[in-house]
């Protein structure tokens, strides 16, 4: 049985719509990032990056959760284009949101959110980036259904984990300014299988309080 090493962060809940995509059994192993389980030697021996998410499949070990997409898409054939022109626009749009919307929008949080003094220009550079990604995004949903073209796919996946939490960058009017995204947001958010991902967490005891053992945790370069 697949191990999936879990937390209901952005990156790890795309591995967790997949996973419950292919409806695939899994042992859900927490990892409290807001304690620092992430740095215990025994999750370094999984994942030296330290970071969620990570599997070890039929032992093999995986980690980052693009890596976990095409390695669990790819093994069992679903959600990505058979075709070559299809699969390629699905890495591209999958890369897109790997290199591009995931990090901006992790700096964006940063520093939105957990600096221990403003700073405008870092707040503003990855506040715009974020949102320059996001009209990228919304002119190509403008003229195909999915990030692939006609069909849902792992890139889909991968931008409904940060998109799910784009008001916590963007504000109250989270995505209104992106109806394309928001229509595709929308509609994964509706899947029986994104209804299981976002309940995952229902089944763990996790701290919440965001203090200073939790900032010395995901902050530790700060410290």
């Amino acid at each position: 049985m697949i191990k999936f090493y879990f937390h209901p962060s952005p990156n790890p809940m795309k591995a967790a719509l997949l996973l419950e995509e292919l409806e695939l059994p899994f042992d859900l192993i927490a990892v409290d990032t807001f304690k620092g389980e992430q740095h215990l030697p025994s999750f370094r021996s999984v994942n030296p990056n330290g970071k969620v998410p990570a599997i070890t499949d039929e032992g093999v070990t995986v980690f980052d959760s693009h890596a976990i997409l095409l390695h669990l898409a790819t093994k069992h054939g679903k959600f990505v284009p058979a075709d070559a022109a299809g699969r390629a626009e699905m890495l591209s749009w999958l890369m897109f949101v790997a290199t591009g919307l995931s990090p901006f929008s992790g700096q964006a949080v940063h520093f939105q959110h957990h600096t221990p003094e403003p700073l405008p220009y870092a707040r503003n550079r990855y506040l715009k980036e974020v949102e320059r990604h996001y009209r990228v995004l919304d002119e190509r949903l403008a003229k195909t259904r999915y990030l692939a073209g006609e069909h849902y796919s792992i890139a889909d996946m991968a931008l409904w984990g940060w998109a799910m939490f784009a008001g916590y960058i963007l504000g109250e009017k989270g995505l209104s300014d992106y109806a394309n995204v928001k229509r595709l947001v929308d509609e994964i958010g509706k899947r029986p299988a994104a209804a299981r991902a976002l309940a995952l967490k229902e089944r763990l005891t996790l701290k919440t309080d965001f203090d200073e053992e939790t900032r010395r945790a995901l902050f530790p370069q700060n410290v």
